[in-house]
């Protein structure tokens, strides 16, 4: 492990303590590591430098608006080779709130997760990507049910 050492104003390390205690953090090197690993991460997407992924996506939408829930379907059953799970919440009686897991070639991901946020009645759509090995991105397998 290397050590480095950074001198930080008085306001600015106390503000970073009470961030880092109010995120259960054990110290200051963990929370530093955490932060630079994300900064990172983003940076290597941002260059497009990240060609796997594991993601989430998270979307609110209307279900009354018309067919929408069934093209949402259609558009995952489409992509089931990126699809993991998705989980689905009921929020009012008009709103429905989606995440799926998705896992795959990041310019796919991030394909399928505009299509389906452009989808019309979906509101507020949030994917977040984050790059893996190659090999951690298993293969998908295509099964039917026997009967």
């Amino acid at each position: 492990m290397e050590r480095i050492t950074i001198s930080l104003d008085r306001a600015l390390a106390e503000a970073f303590d009470r961030l880092i205690r109010g995120r259960g953090y054990a110290n200051r090197s963990e929370a530093i590591r955490d932060i630079l690993r994300r900064e990172l991460e983003a940076e290597r997407l941002a260059r497009e430098e990240a060609p796997h992924c594991v993601a989430s996506l998270s979307y609110v939408y209307n279900h009354h608006e018309r067919q929408l829930a069934e093209r949402l379907t259609e558009q995952q059953h489409h992509a089931h080779d990126l699809v993991v799970s998705t989980l689905h919440v009921h929020l009012d009686h008009d709103h429905c709130l989606e995440a799926v897991v998705l896992r795959g070639a990041t310019e796919e991901v991030r394909r399928f997760a505009d299509r389906l946020t452009a989808e019309r009645g979906v509101r507020h759509g949030q994917l977040n990507l984050i790059p893996v090995d190659s090999e951690a991105v298993l293969p998908h397998v295509h099964v039917r049910p026997k009967s």
